[in-house]
């Protein structure tokens, strides 16, 4: 999509929006700044990628209400497709078009304390807790022109709280679909795990119309001394979604974070996954799939900022180019000065299918401190003729040997996911993108 960039609110709308929502004067006054930073400030600048001409304004925030279902079976076929039978969720939220249209979440879970439910009944019913993380210490609102449209027209997410010495147990999903004609979505989710807590977290992105939209993503991860958080993600956007989408990670000391993203989006996308490692023995790992096709362009950024001593951050990122795709892989490990001991590794690897495909990936080390180890490594190529004629020469065919190589490809780094739901979710994505 290649379209200007314009404008669809204005001050007077934006509070008419938040007192339509009954919030807090904090949260239209978060709002409000927003929408004058919007102004004032430019866009992301991601590397080797223009993005001056997308699509990411002209979208309508005010969605309608969708009527909440009963149960499973009353949820719109897309969402029912990554929710499964009835009797075995446990701990879903789902929304449709920024509407929460079922909830479940186990008697246990909220026996200990756990908090699982939308951004808006988070306002309202914890309010003090959300005023401490949105906006917090993973992501400001004045980055960006982005970030700043996101603070202005939020209009959905989830709010994730685990008190300490809390584990839980059965992994938490949330499925954000929109089908709307001319969608925004600006969803923002924020989970918290306090100390030595536990929880694993899946989010699904999912278009239910081949429209034009926009989704605008943020996630803040906020992980305590001592607590564990399994992040995982598959987003699976139509070819007319233009998406940019910020994953950040915020781990203080002997914390751990694991980031498993499937990222399937048939259209263009920016996504940027950042983790600072602020405290000392703080762990991540993020691990990254995606599969470009059409001619989509996509810009992935991986981050690992180490602060604390004996901090560990890997890296591991695969893609695939079919068509005339582009993606930019860009990894960055940063060892702060004092980070003694710490030890960075990254790998970024791109296939690329045919003769219009291109791919780029640049590994970054940029260390500050002597007593450190780290490493990268980094391929760009196109598919080994030699494979081919192999698997062809023993009667596949070649959309089939194609399909095949791609699976070896990717298998590296999804057989190593952490979160077994994402994993299934992924391989039944891959198979969607070759065929």
């Amino acid at each position: 999509m290649s379209i200007e960039t314009k404008v669809t609110f204005d001050k007077e709308q934006i509070q008419a929006f938040s007192d339509g929502r009954n919030e807090p004067a904090w949260l239209k006054d978060i709002r409000l700044k927003g929408a004058e930073l919007f102004d004032t400030l430019e866009l992301p600048k991601p590397d080797k990628t223009k993005i001056d001409k997308w699509n990411f304004t002209a979208a309508n925030y005010n969605l309608a209400e969708v009527k909440a279902a009963d149960n499973v079976a009353a949820l719109a076929e897309g969402i029912r497709n990554l929710v499964g039978d009835e009797d075995k969720v446990d701990n879903l939220l789902a929304q449709q078009d920024g509407s929460t249209v079922y909830t479940k979440v186990s008697k246990e879970l909220t026996d200990k304390g756990v908090i699982f439910t939308d951004l808006a009944t988070a306002v309202e019913k914890h309010e003090d807790l959300v005023k401490k993380y949105l906006f917090g210490e993973a992501v400001q609102m004045d980055e960006n022109r982005l970030t700043a449209l996101h603070a202005a027209l939020l209009n959905g997410g989830t709010f994730i709280y685990v008190p300490r010495n809390v584990d839980v147990e059965v992994p938490l999903q949330a499925v954000y679909a929109f089908g709307a004609k001319d969608a925004g979505l600006y969803n923002h989710v924020i989970v918290v795990a306090e100390e030595n807590s536990s929880v694993t977290y899946v989010e699904n992105y999912v278009s239910l119309s081949e429209d034009e939209a926009v989704a605008n993503i943020v996630a803040e991860v906020y992980a305590a001394q001592g607590a564990k958080v399994a992040f995982g993600a598959v987003d699976n956007l139509s070819s007319n979604v233009t998406t940019y989408v910020v994953r950040r990670g915020h781990v203080e000391r002997d914390a751990r974070l694991e980031w498993a993203l499937g990222q399937m989006n048939d259209g263009n996308t920016v996504s940027e996954n950042t983790t600072h490692l602020v405290g000392d023995g703080s762990w991540a790992d993020t691990k990254t799939v995606t599969i470009g096709r059409g001619s989509q362009k996509q810009n992935f950024t991986t981050q690992i900022f180490h602060h604390g001593k004996h901090s560990e951050g890997y890296i591991l990122k695969h893609g695939v180019m079919r068509d005339a795709a582009t993606a930019i892989f860009n990894g960055i490990t940063k060892i702060e000065h004092g980070a003694t001991k710490s030890n960075g590794e990254q790998t970024e690897r791109v296939l690329m299918l045919s003769e219009k495909a291109r791919g780029d990936a640049n590994p970054i080390l940029l260390i500050d401190e002597d007593d450190v180890t780290a490493g990268h490594a980094a391929s760009v190529g196109r598919i080994d003729p030699l494979q081919m004629f192999y698997l062809m020469s023993r009667g596949i065919p070649r959309k089939e040997a194609e399909r095949l190589v791609i699976h070896g490809f990717l298998a590296p780094v999804v057989s190593q996911l952490p979160i077994e739901s994402v994993k299934e979710q992924l391989r039944e994505a891959i198979e969607r993108k070759v065929l």
